[in-house]
């Protein structure tokens, strides 16, 4: 007669199954995490493709739109508008500019883009949307419901955004623009094309307004430097590029692995 397991037999099975369990989560939640990393380096690679086209129709310029300052402020050149779909937020013709009216869209698309103002026009393009993006626990819009968002590409309609201006202290405004002109053109003479990113994920972004806005994209945690994806000028592509936190409440704008400047001197000459 074959004899069972007991009760004690099954409690231990159970019990190393279980400490199995608490150790390989760890490591394949750290697998996720990197393979979502590596799609999001993916797409920039095509952003880039795309940015190459853009530029070869508008040499020296890189894809822009501007929106409406809230308040009648007039317009601003929007670093996220420069692709991607409609979004949610309520400013700065966020949820008004949709697929065609951004205008990197018909470069990296293998379809005709509906005019915006067609019902329904409002698509997804999955070429914009990183599976990193986990929106940000602390968005700086302080109405609406908009304090906070699980989606950077829902709430703005791009996970990915362009550099137009460098990392300030100042949560009401952009004090020095970089790569676009504050009326929008053409970019400005850069000297090192390998450092400069050009359009990044969105935690480029974290330490931008005085503040952490605790996008916690690639398991990076609260208090802790940020964490980006970076395509630069020259059009290569680095991952989990860390972002420092401020220095001594000013965000930091170059390291030795990348800049938001077109030059070293750049602060130091503006105005543009």
């Amino acid at each position: 007669m074959r004899k069972g397991f007991t009760l004690i037999e099954l409690l231990v099975v159970i019990s190393i199954i279980a400490l199995l369990i608490s150790i390989l989560l760890p490591s394949l939640s750290g697998a996720k995490l990197a393979a979502q990393g590596i799609v999001c380096g993916s797409r920039l690679n095509q952003i880039g493709i795309a940015l190459g086209l853009y530029e070869n129709d508008f040499p020296n310029q890189l894809p822009q739109k501007a929106g409406p300052i809230p308040g009648g402020g007039g317009d601003a050149i929007i670093g996220a508008l420069f692709a991607g779909k409609k979004g949610q937020l309520p400013f700065y013709g966020i949820n008004e500019i949709g697929a065609s009216g951004r205008p990197l869209n018909a470069y990296l698309t293998d379809f005709v883009v509906p005019d915006d103002s067609v019902q329904g026009a409002n698509m997804e393009l999955v070429a914009f949307e990183s599976p990193a993006d986990k929106g940000a626990w602390n968005t700086g819009v302080p109405i609406g419901g908009f304090e906070s968002t699980s989606s950077m590409y829902d709430l703005i309609g791009n996970s990915y955004t362009l550099n137009d201006h460098a990392p300030d202290a100042n949560p009401f405004g952009e004090d020095i623009r970089t790569l676009v002109p504050p009326s929008g053109g053409k970019k400005p003479n850069v000297i090192d094309t390998t450092s400069v990113v050009v359009v990044g994920s969105h935690p480029i972004y974290n330490f931008d307004d005085g503040y952490d806005h605790e996008m916690e994209w690639y398991g990076r945690k609260p208090r802790q430097d940020g964490i980006a994806n970076m395509l630069f000028l020259d059009y290569h592509v680095e991952v989990s590029v860390k972002i420092p936190r401020t220095l001594d409440g000013v965000p930091v704008v170059r390291t030795d692995d990348f800049t938001f400047l077109p030059t070293p001197d750049w602060i130091t000459r503006y105005p543009w």
